[in-house]
């Protein structure tokens, strides 16, 4: 899966969108892209888009919308 993640600018921001994505069952392989925003992860089931935006809001982040 693919997703934008707004506001990341460091490596601090990575890791912590990093663990608050691996912290949902069955996601793994988290790597993020600071210069786009990208981060791309594997899921063992597809994740609701509304509980991405929850974890990725509760790390201190905003996801792009589309």
């Amino acid at each position: 899966m693919e997703i934008t993640v707004k506001g990341m600018s460091c490596g601090h921001c990575a890791a912590a969108v990093t663990k608050a994505l691996e912290a949902l069952p069955g996601v793994s392989q988290v790597q993020v892209d600071l210069t786009t925003g990208r981060v791309t992860f594997n899921a063992a089931e597809p994740v609701p888009t509304e509980e991405l935006a929850r974890v990725i809001k509760n790390a201190g982040y905003e996801m792009a919308k589309g």
